[in-house]
């Protein structure tokens, strides 16, 4: 995973399979994978865990060579995709958490910075994702938003 500010990964990120293709051991079809990945969505995985679930117990590495599309693609066609993208729902997630804190502990000036760029990175991401149409154009963080999330 990439760090929040810094734009590099870590020592301990995954390196992706080498080749694009489909790998010799994955013995399953693209509707078995399409399945399973709408079986786990059902359960209530978001598609970073989906991925998880696939590398660790189905020896799928990637969706998208066996299938065809990314799983974002596979949930949105049988219509259980995330209304927001997952990485705006974690830092809502975040945010809202770091709010609490800052109400019981006011002269916490280090988390007051956190929050500040947690909602920098926020607002990024948001216009990111309007350009590519995974957000609609009225979408803003406030608040209020962050508290119903």
């Amino acid at each position: 995973m990439a760090r929040m500010y810094s734009r590099k990964k870590g020592k301990s990120g995954s390196t992706r399979p080498i080749s694009k293709k489909t790998p010799q051991h994955c013995k399953y079809t693209s509707e078995e994978v399409e399945g399973l990945v709408i079986k786990i969505a059902k359960q209530g995985a978001p598609p970073s865990k989906i991925g998880l679930v696939l590398r660790d117990q189905y020896g799928i590495p990637l969706v998208k060579p066996i299938v065809g599309k990314t799983m974002t693609e596979i949930l949105s066609s049988a219509g259980i995709a995330p209304k927001i993208p997952e990485e705006i729902d974690n830092l809502l997630k975040k945010a809202e958490s770091l709010k609490r804190h800052l109400a019981r502990n006011r002269s916490d000036h280090f988390n007051k910075r956190a929050l500040s760029l947690i909602e920098s990175k926020m607002h990024n991401l948001s216009k990111y994702y309007k350009r590519q149409g995974l957000l609609p154009e009225e979408w803003k963080y406030k608040t209020a938003v962050a508290a119903v999330v």
